[in-house]
């Protein structure tokens, strides 16, 4: 009774393929070669995709050999969704690849049941949608692993990233690679255009810049990040043509808290300095805003860097009595005092800039002046003014109590 059963007659088909697996596997491979581009550029040699075709189509036989098997063994879609993921092959190419077996396997299959006759032609469509739901079965298998495996090969990517961005950003270790390895490794030239970017995040969990990485691409701007619980820094490879706003305005565009860009440098092994300066400017930044400062590499930035605290200590010698007075008052005076000083002490160019009289410049000037350490007209006495309105300008957080400010 049993052996007349559509599933017992199939399986006589099945395993009259049993002898024949090599002339299927080869019909396969020619059929893959033919028509999928991926294959056809032989980017999967022959006798990787032949062990491929007898492993897949092996277990298929077997399945279908067994009319009381219910159980499906998915260790060659498995394989080879893996397998082909590590040769970054397209996955669509290499689904189609798997479509076109099927069909080259069912056509074999319908062939020998017509050659036997009687019932077996019947039988073989009685269980036709069996099959074809085994061939979705196997490409969904196929597409998990491949998935689960780009997934893996994505993680382990960003970690090795992560751990050259911070040998750039903290120098190599006794074995660690050089900045000419390093660049190399991340694809970037070692003499170029660098910015280093560092992040500030706002909520736990949440990139501080999404959605950045494509506006970058579209740039033409290579990146590498090292994340950490609280920032996300990165090293960016900007083309000699791209203007710097541009790459700036990017930034404003997706970022959610303080952040910080170094000045442009030109080689890979000055990535930790430029960082330094990327970490002062976003620090420089009120707490809780959203915005983006760039530092530029002046001789007067970089020493304040470096002396923050001594630099507060001279600011408030220098302009205590100015920071003192109410918030409006203050205001004013270091805003015409900047104006002056940029206008080389010309009060009528002073007042341009501030849509006010000279007069008026002229007056507060001499107010300012009665806070100061002697008279305007002593160039010590405006090198001095000129050095702590620079400083507060470039680092507001200098106009703070002295025992407040904390080194970063």
């Amino acid at each position: 009774m049993h052996a007349s059963t559509p599933r017992h007659l199939v399986a006589e088909l099945a395993r009259s393929l049993e002898g024949r697996l090599e002339v299927l596997v080869a019909e396969m491979a020619r059929s893959i070669y033919d028509n999928v581009e991926f294959y056809r550029a032989m980017a999967v040699g022959p006798e990787d995709l032949h062990e491929s075709l007898r492993h897949n189509v092996g277990y298929l036989i077997e399945h279908l050999s067994d009319p009381g098997s219910t159980e499906v063994e998915l260790d060659g879609p498995t394989a080879t969704g893996r397998r082909r993921a590590l040769q970054n092959a397209p996955l669509p190419d290499v689904l189609r690849s798997y479509r076109l077996s099927f069909r080259i396997f069912w056509e074999h299959l319908l062939g020998e049941a017509h050659r036997r006759g009687g019932s077996m032609p019947d039988a073989l469509l009685g269980t036709a949608s069996h099959i074809w739901e085994l061939s979705d079965v196997y490409c969904s298998a196929l597409t998990d692993s491949y998935r689960q495996t780009c997934a893996e090969r994505m993680v382990e990517t960003d970690r090795r990233r992560s751990a050259l961005v911070s040998e750039l950003i903290d120098g190599p270790s006794s074995d660690g690679d050089t900045a000419w390895e390093v660049a190399r490794m991340l694809d970037f030239p070692f003499q170029g255009s660098f910015l280093v970017v560092t992040a500030q995040g706002v909520t736990a969990g949440e990139p501080p810049l999404p959605g950045l990485d494509p506006r970058l691409h579209a740039l033409g701007v290579r990146s590498a990040w090292r994340a950490q619980p609280s920032s996300e820094t990165g090293v960016l490879s900007c083309p000699p043509q791209r203007p710097v706003p541009q790459v700036l305005d990017a930034v404003r565009a997706v970022a959610t808290g303080r952040v910080g860009v170094s000045p442009l440098y030109e080689r890979l092994d000055q990535t930790s300095r430029a960082l330094r300066y990327a970490q002062v400017a976003a620090q420089s930044l009120p707490p809780g805003t959203t915005a983006v400062r760039q530092l530029d590499d002046a001789p007067l930035t970089e020493l304040v860097m470096n002396n923050l605290e001594t630099t507060q200590r001279a600011v408030h010698r220098i302009l205590g009595g100015v920071l003192s007075l109410p918030e409006d008052d203050r205001t004013t005076l270091l805003a015409i005092a900047r104006a002056w000083l940029e206008a080389s002490g010309s009060a009528a160019e002073a007042g341009r800039a501030l849509y006010c009289h000279q007069n008026t410049v002229r007056y507060r000037m001499h107010r300012l002046e009665e806070f100061l350490r002697g008279p305007l007209d002593n160039p010590k006495i405006v090198a001095e003014l000129s050095m702590a309105i620079d400083a507060v300008g470039t680092f507001p957080t200098l106009l703070e109590h002295p025992h407040v400010l904390r080194p970063a």
